[in-house]
């Protein structure tokens, strides 16, 4: 009887460290043997055409500093109502210029809102860090110009006194996240084809890993969160080989605690619908997640048109100017 119980002791104890083993090992061999296509293709930029505005007479262009000095350019639209409605910080799509922000906030504008939209560094006409680089992924550069937008739209002689809206488009809508889960002037956000780290990379991780591993058996013993740790290493090696940092999406979307409208393509191919569902998941407070049917990435407006407006007006109406003690008149 003590014989069976000692043995039944020793494999309940051998079971945990036989696991333990076979991960160490697992971990090795996928960090040797895949690190290298890992960190390749994390930095390969996407190829889908990004949108270009031409500059418009009727915007006040606004020149800023970065935190460390950098000029950045951008450019202010007031609205047309007869009274404002509240202010609202446009986050650009990764390669697009600060122009681009007028087909995504024409209506907005029309509805009582002043857009602002400016070019982080290195992108449209905002100076050029010689010693940075930058991707589709938000970095720590990405957060502080945008922290620096929102710091001059405080300083404003027509400055809100009842805070800001963000509507930002993929990158500058995880940028506009990030902010607004730290910022309390920030009072809500909308986001279009927003994406963070860890749920975009752990899905193409494993999709990666069986391109290049005939082993099917391991693919499917390694649960997601490995993934996610070998990722993890990838992409701080990357982050010291850049400069950068690369800032958790996820994170601050766990941590928000306002009203968040995220849009996105249901026929997307880039950020999978199912990516931006484990996204939106995190989040807290308010929220609503709207997947446009057939449209692809950064694309729900040229689908859904007038319904797409609609939801942005409605939202920044629910949730910002109704939040609003009294208008502002224009002017």
């Amino acid at each position: 009887m003590v014989f069976w119980l000692w043995t039944g002791i020793a494999l309940l104890a051998f079971f945990p460290i036989a696991v333990g083993l076979f991960l160490a090992i697992a971990y090795l061999y996928v960090r040797w043997k895949y690190m290298g296509f890992l960190t390749r293709i994390f930095q390969e930029k996407p190829l889908f055409v990004v949108p270009r505005g031409e500059p418009d007479p009727r915007a006040e262009e606004v020149s800023i500093p970065a935190a460390d000095g950098l000029a950045l350019r951008g450019c202010y639209f007031r609205t047309s109502a007869p009274e404002r409605r509240g202010v609202i910080l446009f986050g650009l799509e990764f390669g697009s210029n600060r122009w681009a922000c007028r087909q995504y906030c024409q209506a907005l504008i029309e509805a009582g809102y002043d857009v602002f939209a400016v070019e982080p560094r290195n992108q449209g006409e905002s100076e050029r860090d010689p010693n940075y680089e930058p991707l589709q992924w938000v970095t720590d550069r990405d957060v502080s110009d945008m922290r620096s937008a929102v710091s001059y739209l405080r300083s404003r002689p027509d400055a809100d006194p009842n805070g800001i809206g963000i509507f930002g488009i993929s990158k500058g809508g995880s940028t506009g996240l990030l902010i607004a889960a730290s910022d309390p002037w920030v009072k809500c956000v909308a986001t279009d084809g927003m994406y963070g780290t860890h749920t975009t990379m752990v899905p193409y991780m494993q999709r990666w890993i069986q391109i290049y591993s005939g082993n099917r058996r391991i693919q499917k013993a390694l649960p997601g969160w490995f993934y996610g740790m070998v990722g993890t290493v990838g992409v701080k090696r990357v982050a010291r080989n850049r400069g950068v940092t690369y800032p958790s999406v996820e994170k601050a979307a766990a941590k928000l605690n306002r009203p968040l409208l995220m849009i996105h393509g249901a026929g997307d191919t880039y950020i999978k619908p199912e990516m931006a569902t484990s996204l939106f998941a995190r989040a807290t407070g308010t929220k609503k997640l709207w997947l446009v049917p057939k449209a692809k990435h950064n694309q729900a407006l040229h689908i859904a048109g007038d319904e797409y407006n609609r939801m942005i007006v409605e939202f920044f109406d629910r949730h910002l100017a109704e939040e609003s003690r009294e208008l502002v008149p224009v002017g």
